[in-house]
């Protein structure tokens, strides 16, 4: 097995790991929230946003032990969290309030498919491995 596949698979695992204890953690808050009558749109802004700040620290020290520099990093990062939050926000608006569907089970399937693209997104673009120049 070759060298990258095997950095690959750990990056993976504790991507998992990261994103299923805070995610997990987040939902639970996210659920109380709505319970308390926030309206789901708000608890998911309000999850998401201390979820972001949270995962980048551990996925930048822990998942990919990134070592290149932190602020161009972190603005990447944000970016693709800002175009994944307007995409779960739009995917809640739609699938709930047009469609109908329960928000707990639509935001249960967002936080997977979120998930993936995030997890590809660190790996290629945020925590890339610099290079050097020639």
């Amino acid at each position: 097995m070759s060298t990258a596949l095997i950095s690959t698979q750990r990056q993976l695992f504790r991507f998992a790991v990261v994103g299923v204890l805070s995610n997990l953690s987040l939902y639970g808050i996210y659920i109380l929230l709505t319970l308390a009558s926030l309206q789901p749109r708000v608890a998911m802004s309000i999850t998401y946003a201390g979820g972001v700040l949270i995962a980048f620290l551990l996925n930048r020290y822990w998942t990919f032990a990134h070592r290149g520099a932190k602020g161009s990093a972190l603005i990447r990062y944000v970016v693709a969290y800002a175009i994944g939050y307007v995409f779960n926000f739009l995917m809640l608006v739609w699938m709930v309030d047009d469609l109908g569907y329960p928000h707990e089970i639509v935001q249960a399937c967002l936080i997977l498919i979120l998930a993936l693209a995030f997890f590809l997104a660190q790996k290629f673009w945020i925590f890339r491995v610099e290079r050097p120049s020639a």
